[in-house]
């Protein structure tokens, strides 16, 4: 019997209804249906990468990709330390970066700044943890207000952290003094 004559013979009655519900996109089908859905690496299949680019200061896995204004190097900790001009050449260029891709930062700058020196003011044995906390602090200001010029000051407050050293950390100080100034 061919499937035409199958559906001339079924009454009206005994053929399923049309679901007329509208159906819903937001959820993928696996969810829909209670289960989880499958993970691709360590994101649910279709989930967007994390904002931001992936992990904050490459200390977790590698370096840190590039993302747009994201073009000044590194400032190199050991010469910071000995030269007295690199430290007010990357002040001055820290500071340009500033003018030209953020705005409205100079009370943020002076407010993280005097937790910068309360930091170095600290017990040598706490000295390290106000700055990781410092960091922390610093990574938040970034994110939430969009201070993308200040993600290479946050790689070098990684840097002098991980050495640990009292110069590092007195230097670090007089670089955001510098930036404060030249920011006025």
């Amino acid at each position: 019997m061919s499937e035409e004559a199958v559906k001339q013979e079924t009454p009206a009655s005994d053929a399923p209804k049309a679901d007329n519900r509208p159906q819903r996109t937001g959820r993928p089908p696996q969810q829909a249906q209670g289960g989880r859905p499958p993970l691709q690496g360590n994101r649910p299949q279709g989930a967007r990468p994390p904002l931001g680019g992936g992990d904050r200061g490459g200390d977790r896995g590698g370096p840190r990709p590039q993302r747009f204004g994201d073009f000044a190097p590194d400032i190199d900790l050991e010469k910071l330390i000995v030269d007295a001009l690199y430290l007010d050449n990357q002040a001055h260029a820290v500071v340009a970066r500033l003018r030209d891709m953020d705005s409205g930062t100079k009370s943020q700058l002076r407010r993280f700044y005097n937790a910068v020196r309360r930091a170095c003011r600290t017990v040598e044995s706490e000295r390290q943890h106000e700055f990781v906390m410092l960091r922390a602090r610093l990574a938040y200001t970034i994110a939430r207000h969009g201070l993308r010029s200040l993600d290479v000051l946050e790689r070098l407050l990684l840097q002098v952290t991980r050495k640990n050293d009292q110069r590092g950390y007195e230097r670090f100080r007089d670089l955001f003094e510098a930036i404060v100034a030249y920011n006025e």
